[in-house]
């Protein structure tokens, strides 16, 4: 079965006042891949996904997405189109309930890319929202005010709020900062349940995790890939062990 690309990158580059964050990335991510990104503080991770998400401009080169040029395309169109960024600091609704945040991602949805749409029922409304935080763990947390919830299960809620916009592509910026070693194991599990119907990229600094899920690894230093490759292949990489693993293999 021949491959099919669902992301790619060209060229693509970010300057910030003589600061080159992303210099030249080129990335092919085909769909139902789990992709991780991973580098020391300050490689440019996570501003390449804010460049692919729509929430940065590049400063050159282009982004395409299912064979479409996108890089003019804003944020919420890019969330219309499939593709959602969940943030690397929190961003829900303290004050609402688990049920109310969804919801509001249930509603961006709907009045986004799905608004000449037939509307959908109040109860297959229900049903999605139910069924998002099922999948994370927190159906037993519906009503609790978000605000009082763990760190980690706020990381969890802000997973669910993604899953409830029917991504094809989610990207995940940290996902398991927060969560107790018990929970990581869980999130893992997720994880592949949710590459069954999109494709995921995931920035990641838990090696054992990344090493768990990745298929493929993407590794960026200084804003440029330096190494891209299977986990096995990645680990024995002495370009890689030096300026991310902080080993050498002739050690």
């Amino acid at each position: 079965m021949a491959t099919v690309t669902l992301l790619e990158t060209i060229g693509l580059s970010k300057n910030f006042e003589g600061l080159q964050a992303v210099d030249d990335v080129e990335l092919v991510i085909p769909a139902g891949e789990i992709r991780a990104v991973i580098g020391p503080n300050g490689a440019g991770k996570t501003t390449l996904v804010s460049l692919v998400s729509g929430r940065l401009k590049p400063t050159q080169g282009s982004i395409r997405f299912k064979g479409e040029d996108i890089t003019g395309l804003r944020a919420w169109d890019r969330v219309g189109r499939g593709i959602v960024y969940t943030f690397q600091v929190t961003s829900i609704y303290a004050n609402l309930s688990c049920y109310e945040n969804v919801a509001l991602a249930v509603q961006r949805r709907m009045m986004g890319g799905l608004r000449d749409r037939l509307v959908l029922a109040e109860e297959r409304v229900t049903k999605g929202i139910e069924l998002a935080l099922s999948r994370v763990g927190l159906a037993d947390e519906m009503h609790r005010q978000a605000g009082e919830l763990p760190y980690g299960h706020q990381r969890l809620l802000e997973v669910s709020m993604g899953l409830a916009l029917e991504p094809e592509l989610l990207i995940l910026d940290e996902p398991t900062q927060g969560l107790a070693l018990e929970e990581i194991s869980g999130f893992c599990d997720l994880i592949r349940a949710i590459s069954k119907r999109a494709t995921v990229l995931l920035i990641e600094h838990n090696m054992s995790v990344v090493l768990e899920l990745a298929e493929l690894i993407t590794v960026m230093d200084k804003g440029m890939v330096i190494a891209e490759g299977t986990p096995s292949e990645i680990e024995r990489d002495p370009v890689v062990q030096r300026a991310y693993l902080g080993t050498d293999a002739a050690a």
